[in-house]
């Protein structure tokens, strides 16, 4: 503000200025705080979500996602030097798809090693996936074919006609099973015993001709019901189990299958039954005869 000059004086006014601070009453209610407290919470919410995953998940599950946020799998050809010309990256000369000119820049460097080369046959190894997927293919072509081959040599036969009820093929990932099925009327084998009845002993025989001109290797489960032994000192269900997988095992050697085919022998007892609503069915007694894929294929 300006002061009244002295009467009769004609000098300037003299201005003052007055400056007024005003105290911050109220501070608090502004809305900073609220923005670190927003980050702390989201903070948080992150790492109880990390802890939570880790230990929800397996380590084949962490991997997948570790990859989705970080592929490890290298897109060469759409990021090679060339990738935008009339051939995308390739020529008529390169069934690599990777640059020609030493100048030139691209992925090879990283992808290969500097002294393999490519080709047609690319992913065909022992490994491979083009050969994995061809072993499975011819795999189920077998199974294919022994199936076939079972089924019309008991309807040859009229002594092994009736066993074709006993028998039943099915596929799993594993491969072919084969389940030797017992009901109310017969038996695979005499009661509480691993002696193969003589329609049972001829039908494993007619499965070990069958499968001998594969390579695929067998694995052998034994089942029983839940029906317990009276004298549990002597014997049980698992060692019947096991002991009757064994039977098996010695027949189909006697049909002509090596020692090396078979893969593992195991008795489960009790433990799957086929019918599950009524564990001492008889149907649940029964022994499982699975030609297993080749080692390579669906990841074996």
């Amino acid at each position: 503000m300006a002061a009244r000059a002295p009467h009769g004086n004609n000098q300037p006014p003299k201005i003052i200025v007055k400056k007024i601070y005003i105290e911050g009453h109220g501070g608090h209610h502004g809305g900073a705080w609220k923005v670190a407290y927003a980050d702390f919470v989201t903070a948080m919410m992150a790492f109880f979500l990390l802890m939570w995953l880790l230990g929800a998940t397996t380590e084949k599950q962490r991997k997948g996602l570790a990859d989705y946020f970080a592929p490890t799998i290298i897109v060469f050809k759409g990021t090679s030097a060339g990738s935008t010309g009339v051939f995308g990256g390739s020529s008529i000369l390169e069934p690599d798809k990777y640059p020609q000119r030493a100048r030139q820049t691209g992925m090879r460097s990283i992808t290969m090693p500097a002294d393999v080369k490519g080709g047609p046959q690319v992913g065909t190894g022992e490994r491979g996936s083009l050969k994995e997927r061809s072993i499975a293919t011819e795999d189920k072509k077998n199974f294919d074919k022994i199936k076939a081959k079972v089924s019309q040599q008991l309807a040859a036969s009229a002594k092994l006609a009736k066993m074709a009820t006993h028998i039943r093929f099915v596929p799993t990932l594993e491969g072919l099973r084969i389940d030797l099925v017992d009901n109310a009327d017969y038996s695979m084998f005499g009661l509480g015993t691993t002696l193969l009845e003589p329609e049972a002993d001829k039908l494993i025989g007619l499965i070990a001709e069958s499968i001998k001109s594969v390579d695929n290797t067998v694995m052998i489960r034994g089942h029983t019901d839940s029906l317990a032994f009276q004298n549990s000192a002597g014997i049980n269900n698992w060692l019947l189990s096991g002991s009757r997988a064994e039977a098996t095992r010695r027949r189909l050697a006697q049909g002509g299958l090596p020692d090396s085919r078979f893969e593992r022998i195991e008795g489960v007892a009790d433990r799957e039954p086929m019918i599950e609503k009524d564990p001492a069915d008889p149907r649940n007694r029964r022994v499982a005869i699975t030609l297993l894929y080749r080692k390579g294929s669906f990841g074996r």
